[in-house]
């Protein structure tokens, strides 16, 4: 094995494990003979190899054995006892972040790249929420859940999101069973709070709702049925046992253990996982799979530790984002395994590690919700180093400081060698640069980015991938256009008032003009924005950013609003604590804000359209095909 010039980063293969010994002294005897072995410590080869030089000793080793092959998909066993199943849930339920909605659009975009990243199965929405909702998983399954994306051929499953009862149930399957291997997750809380204060129902009903649901989801055609019992890591234990009894008889292929609050410890997590595997009937017949939420941090070390103690399938979100404090984060968990695979029993996943950083890049984008930069794996800082300590020792030998290397992420800290985009690149370059950031559009949104593009270049010496990142999503990835930003013009100052005129186009074509006075000039554009449209709103949240460095940088605006329910004219949302989010791009500050302001009333007036017409629609739902 050749020494390499890559760092020497974690190697599960290389960190003896007596748990494991006889399965290591097996994979190195497959070395070939005539070359040393060698380590990835330096003083650990030299006790093995007294004659080794000190620099080759030094010298990086990349030295992980490969990991074994994806086994086939079967819904109810895995045929490698090692293979762990990533079900990625941020298309679900890591857009119950406030204000992290996504429009269909960038949801079909994040679902083809985490098909791109390996995951096993994708979680894209809970169907029976809106019809929009319904809509876009239906989308996913169709192209996501059918072409594969990668060189192995892999298709991910697709599942959508029930409660237990038919309508919603009608919903999921309605959805999902377009795709390839579809999958409806449906859920039921267990937890002695939640059946009594919420559920208001006995111990015996919830099982026979739960038994009765996954029956009526396999009588639909659906081979792959996951149930959870909500709240688990507060559950009687001898109760689940019984329910999970009862439902694998009713057909479940996948029994979800939710840690719903956050609440257990990673020793109590692994236990409550081992005695599921120990004292549940008929378990064998089921793969065990975790979802952990992030309340106490303690996401990812539950995951793992329920993975160690038999867990199968491992319910994560891109950055961890999800509903409060968030879930377990599919790059620290996939990474922690890959790194210390032999300490976890020689557990693997499918994924593609290199394509963790693009993927983190693209939720950040089109959520709105971006990472601390000291957050595990994906954060700014994660590989940068400065202290001067950890300098020197970065500048002798990489493996002083950093356990992963980046490029195993597909980080690249600095491009010397890539496409510099400015105002002389072409259409080939520039599309080129896209599919590279692993964005596909067609040829009219294409065009219409096109224009952006050479507006900004024209300004500025160079586009960074974060320019480009910033315009596709101001340009192609919004919500149905209602009201368009037609011209903004805002004076102010110290010497008066700011004023604001602003032109905004409605989908007919019909211009309309308002003006108004406000604190600032963004505000007096908002104002002069809400004299147009009238849509009683309270901003929640904005936020400003400069994506990249110099007085020339775009500017990219995120706001969060709600309807206004103080307001004289009643909310236009039945949910008066339901928030938009809304995402603007511009060089000039006050046209950035008015983008992310008009993004966000788009999509809630898209929103209550569909709620309009829902409410307005049969309560069953109709299937049309085309046969």
């Amino acid at each position: 094995m050749a020494a390499s010039s890559a760092k020497p980063y974690c190697c599960s293969s290389l960190n003896p494990a007596p748990s494991n010994a006889i399965a290591r002294r097996a994979a190195l005897s497959a070395l070939p003979a005539a070359k040393p072995r060698r380590f990835s410590h330096g003083l650990a080869a030299v006790a093995a190899n007294p004659r080794a030089s000190r620099s080759a000793v030094l010298r990086p080793v990349r030295a992980c054995l490969a990991a074994p092959r994806r086994p086939e998909y079967v819904p109810d066993r895995i045929d490698d006892p090692n293979y762990v199943r990533i079900f990625d849930t941020t298309l679900r339920d890591g857009e119950q972040s406030p204000g992290a909605t996504m429009t269909s659009a960038e949801k079909l975009v994040v679902a083809r790249q985490l098909a791109r990243l390996g995951v096993d199965i994708i979680e894209a929405g809970f169907p029976a929420s809106s019809p929009d909702d319904l809509d876009a998983v239906r989308s996913i399954a169709i192209e996501v859940g059918n072409t594969p994306v990668r060189e192995d051929g892999h298709v991910p499953v697709i599942c959508g999101l029930s409660r237990c009862n038919k309508r919603d149930i009608d919903a999921a399957w309605e959805a999902v069973r377009h795709a390839r291997k579809p999958r409806i997750h449906t859920f039921i809380a267990t937890s002695e709070i939640h059946m009594q204060h919420k559920l208001r129902k006995t111990p015996d009903q919830v099982v026979a709702i739960a038994r009765e649901m996954v029956a009526y989801a396999r009588s639909l055609g659906c081979p792959d049925v996951e149930f959870s019992p909500e709240d688990a890591g507060r559950s009687n234990r001898e109760f689940l046992y019984h329910i999970l009894e009862e439902v694998i008889k009713a057909g479940a292929t996948t029994l979800n253990i939710p840690d719903t609050v956050g609440y257990t410890l990673p020793h109590e997590f692994g236990k409550l996982i081992a005695d599921i595997k120990a004292n549940t009937p008929g378990i064998e017949n089921a793969i065990i799979s975790t979802h952990c939420q992030n309340d106490l941090g303690l996401a990812s070390a539950n995951t793992l530790a329920g993975a160690y103690a038999g867990a199968r399938q491992l319910e994560v979100t891109i950055n961890g984002i999800g509903e409060r404090a968030g879930n377990a984060s599919l790059e620290e968990v996939v990474m922690a395994i890959k790194c210390r695979r032999e300490l976890l029993g020689g557990l693997y996943t499918g994924i593609n590690s290199q394509h963790i950083t693009m993927t983190s890049k693209m939720v950040q984008e089109h959520s709105g919700l971006h990472v601390q930069p000291h957050k595990a794996i994906v954060g700014a800082n994660a590989f940068a180093h400065e202290s001067g300590i950890h300098q020197d020792g970065m500048l002798k030998f990489k493996g002083t400081y950093e356990i992963i290397s980046p490029d195993d992420i597909g980080l690249t800290r600095a491009n010397e060698f890539g496409i510099v985009l400015g105002k002389l690149s072409g259409r080939h370059a520039v599309r080129t640069k896209l599919v590279e950031l692993g964005y596909e559009i067609n040829d009219k949104e294409f065009e219409d980015f096109f224009k952006r593009y050479k507006e900004v270049a024209e300004k500025k010496k160079r586009v960074t991938d974060e320019d480009i990142e910033a315009l596709l999503s101001d340009e192609i990835f919004q919500p149905k256009v209602i009201w368009s930003l037609g011209d903004v013009q805002a004076t102010c100052g110290t010497l008066g008032l700011s004023t604001a005129t602003v032109k905004l186009i409605t989908i007919d074509g019909e211009e309309k003009i308002g003006c108004s006075v406000g604190t600032g000039p963004v505000d007096a554009a908002y104002k002069a924005v809400d004299q147009i449209i009238q849509i009683p709103t309270v901003l929640r949240e904005y936020s400003m950013t400069s994506v990249t460095e110099g007085i020339d940088a775009i500017a990219t605006t995120r706001v969060v609003i709600a309807g206004d329910v103080s307001a004289d004219k009643p909310a236009l949302t039945s949910n008066s604590n339901r928030s938009f989010s809304g995402s603007g791009a511009a060089m000039d500050v006050v046209v950035s804000s008015v983008r992310a302001y008009l993004s966000a009333l788009n999509k809630m007036s898209s929103y209550v359209g569909a709620v309009k017409a829902s409410s307005e629609a049969p309560e069953t739902i109709s299937v049309q095909t085309t046969e």
